[in-house]
């Protein structure tokens, strides 16, 4: 199914679109900024279906004709922008799909619906080009850019488009949804939920993903024996890290979950608030071991080794630095 009510969260985004089909007032471009995974084709897909369903209401029915064109994603008057170079929408993928198409009229909608996914990757040439659209689309032209960077569409774009912001989605709803939809077990739905850090595809994803359980395994089995191990060890366990495929800025970021939980219950003594509720003991012996400063330099150091791995240091180097620190403290 796709609803407007399969989109969780995002609620003033949703009333938008769905009060421009209600009053007849729909924009001929809109920019949807979110994430990567956080939904934008979910949403520019849902908006496309309804403005073209033929009961007329701000939900499309999923039963008509267009309907399921739209759902078997064969809708000929809903367009979405293909590119053959990874990294690039170039001018010829703009022109041919967009501009030259756009003077045709639909075959058999109220309107004709581009979705251009990835906008951040249309170059500038390819940005003029469709500005030339933008500047004098048909009544039933409707043009929409998913991008997660909207810095990077020209201002001249950006002023003739209304711009949609995603926002974070609230772990409560997050973890909601997880156990209902997709039967996922309390303990992970909140795991998933803190770690996707408000973002809806992202919980999906790794609530799906098998090596992502192995990584959270791994990783706790680190924090609750790093005290006891020997320097070999801990080096075997570093190893053991580059064997994901998942990115070890997500590693740390377990780690980071982990700190967080000792530093709450070093304060609160309140079991029901944290994600590894179900390694209480273990928490509760860090707690006692580590002082607050201790915690606020771990989780400062997890920070540092992001910083660290991104502008390309040492990898074994940036951790072993970053694990020793987590030991001493």
């Amino acid at each position: 199914m796709a609803k407007f009510t399969d989109i969780i969260g995002q609620e003033q985004l949703k009333e938008h679109l769905q009060n421009a089909i209600r009053t007849d007032k729909v924009s001929h471009a809109y920019i949807i900024d979110g994430e990567k995974h956080a939904g934008k084709e979910f949403i520019a897909g849902v908006f496309a279906m309804a403005l073209q369903c033929e009961a007329g209401q701000t939900e499309p029915c999923q039963e008509c004709h267009s309907c399921r064109q739209a759902l078997s994603k064969n809708h000929p008057d809903i367009i979405r922008v293909t590119h053959e170079k990874p990294n690039t929408i170039g001018v010829e993928d703009i022109r041919r799909q967009i501009n030259s198409d756009m003077g045709i009229k639909p075959y058999s909608s109220p309107y004709k619906i581009y979705i251009i996914g990835e906008g951040e990757k249309m170059t500038t040439a390819a940005q003029n080009a469709l500005l030339k659209t933008l500047e004098e689309p048909p009544e039933y032209g409707v043009i929409m850019i998913l991008t997660d960077q909207p810095s990077a569409l020209l201002p001249t774009i950006q002023s003739r488009c209304v711009l949609l912001h995603m926002k974070p989605v609230d772990d409560g709803s997050m973890k909601r949804y997880l156990m209902e939809s997709m039967q996922v077990p309390d303990y992970k739905a909140d795991l998933c939920a803190a770690f996707a850090r408000g973002n809806i595809g992202r919980a999906r994803l790794l609530a799906g993903s098998e090596e992502f359980e192995n990584i959270r395994e791994d990783a706790v089995m680190l924090m609750k024996y790093i005290g006891e191990m020997e320097l070999h060890e801990i080096v075997a366990a570093i190893k053991k890290i580059t064997e994901y495929k998942l990115e070890i800025s997500d590693y740390l970021d377990i780690i980071a979950i982990w700190y967080r939980d000792v530093l709450l219950f070093k304060a609160t003594k309140d079991v029901n608030h944290l994600i590894f509720k179900e390694e209480i003991q273990y928490i509760k012996k860090a707690a006692g071991k580590s002082d607050y400063e201790g915690i606020e330099t771990i989780l400062k150091a997890l920070e540092n080794a992001k910083s660290r791995l991104r502008a390309n240091v040492n990898f074994d180097l940036t951790m072993e630095l970053l694990l020793m620190t987590i030991r001493e403290n």
